[in-house]
């Protein structure tokens, strides 16, 4: 049974979750949003099953292009979201350091959320973009600096026979390099399935004996990819956890869709794998799942939120997966040059999220001087500069809160990987010493 602080994490985030237009319980990346897991058999709160809350989040909750403010109005009427805010920080100063460092860290990044939603609908100052970055990040924001991972990434091609001094220059030799590795979204499904099988078997590997042996029996990529049209996202885990064996087990199971539109490398596909499924996210959730069903992490663990502390480490540790399947710590030590480009290009790629978010929100720069300079600067694709500077970038929750998540969260987790063995670690990051975030990871190590 949920304990008060997990029926205030139930409100409190599936009430923020439906303000701004997601739906949990959604099996899709497109009705999903903030709560990214709802995979305990605790019944809903009244936040998800209110009538007003079905209304709201048929309207698109306060990002919706047409706000509906009547039934915003109605569902705040009906759910007290500050009231489980609040209640979420009192609780968590009755308990025990790191599990009330954590839910004082979600309630604080909360409270931002609500204050961004009452900023959208005109009831609420402006929030100061430091604030939001700082509330999900830990740390102020800042630009980013890619030109180390953009010399070596010149470098590589180079070798590989991509001379980026023709007069197309880097961008032109990233582009020829990306063009001649292409992967198929007809054949997504069946790279994906032979790529988690590869990821899967150096986790074994890699990871598994650093682990408690409690999780070698759970399932780290019990997952179907599902390209999908159209989408604004590139691509979305949905962790959904609810399936069981006839003897009450979970099945630990999730889904990718992939967007079709996508322009991918094959090397640039691994490192998504191995972020999105094994290492990365699919199997974070599943051994957090197994961990909260014995009762070594609380209610919080089964209803994982964006724009959080904890989404912020989630981010960091799915950059760094590939590494850790590896079983290394820079990506100059990964056994082929051309997965090292690969590696290389999507950590541009989320350096460009992050700059994305500065320029657009710190500087108030126009989309089109965002999106050239994410093209030109972080070689992302015409696509993702497109999708990055607009869509998410533009996004008042997103832009502020989640695209410096990445940044922050993978610089972290290497720092980490490089001062503290991997027997020390990798149990922290993934949870098994007490649900951590970016800023509480560092007490479990000292504990």
């Amino acid at each position: 049974m949920m304990d008060q602080a997990g029926m205030y994490v139930a409100s409190a985030v599936l009430g923020i979750d439906t303000l701004w237009g997601g739906d949990v319980m959604c099996a899709s990346g497109t009705g999903r949003f903030i709560a990214d897991s709802w995979f305990s058999d605790e019944p809903l709160p009244a936040a998800y099953t209110h009538p007003a809350a079905a209304r709201l989040r048929q309207s698109g909750g306060v990002s919706a292009k047409t706000l509906d403010r009547e039934a915003v109005g109605e569902y705040l009427r009906a759910v007290n979201l500050p009231q489980a805010i609040s209640g979420l920080r009192a609780e968590a100063a009755k308990m025990e350091p790191l599990r009330g460092a954590y839910l004082a860290g979600l309630a604080v990044c909360l409270e931002t959320m609500w204050d961004l939603a009452m900023e959208v609908l005109g009831k609420g100052d402006p929030v100061p973009y430091a604030r939001a970055v700082e509330a999900s990040t830990g740390k102020p924001p800042e630009p980013s600096r890619p030109e180390a991972k953009r010399e070596r990434v010149a470098d590589l091609l180079g070798r590989a026979g991509y001379n980026p001094s023709k007069p197309e220059g880097l961008l032109g030799a990233v582009d020829a390099w990306r063009r001649d590795r292409v992967v198929p979204m007809a054949s997504v499904k069946a790279l994906g399935e032979a790529v988690i099988a590869r990821f899967d078997s150096l986790s074994e590997k890699n990871l598994t004996p650093f682990l408690p042996q409690e999780l070698a029996h759970v399932p780290r990529a019990n997952i179907r990819f599902l390209p999908i049209k159209e989408a604004w996202f590139s691509g979305s885990m949905n962790y959904l956890g609810r399936a069981r064996t006839p003897a009450g087990a979970p099945h630990y199971e999730a889904t990718y869709e992939i967007n079709a539109s996508l322009q991918i490398s094959y090397p640039e596909f691994e490192q998504l794998v191995s972020h999105e499924v094994v290492p990365g996210h699919v199997t974070t959730f599943a051994y957090l799942q197994d961990l909260y069903v014995r009762g070594k992490a609380g209610f919080e663990a089964t209803v994982l939120t964006m724009n959080t502390r904890a989404a912020t480490l989630f981010e960091g540790v799915a950059n760094n997966a590939i590494l850790i399947a590896y079983g290394v710590t820079e990506a100059d030590q990964l056994p082929d040059e051309d997965l090292e480009i690969g590696v290389l290009l999507a950590l541009l790629q989320d350096d460009a999220k992050n700059q994305s978010s500065y320029m657009s929100w710190g500087e108030m720069r126009p989309q089109s001087e965002v999106a050239s300079t994410l093209r030109r600067d972080f070689l992302v694709t015409g696509e993702r500069a497109e999708k990055l500077s607009g869509a998410w970038g533009r996004h008042p929750l997103l832009g502020r809160m989640y695209l410096p998540a990445y940044r922050c969260g993978t610089e972290k987790v290497a720092a980490l990987r490089r001062a503290h063995p991997a027997g020390r670690v990798l149990p922290a990051i993934y949870g098994c010493n007490g649900l951590a975030d970016i800023e509480t990871v560092d007490w479990v190590l000292r504990g």
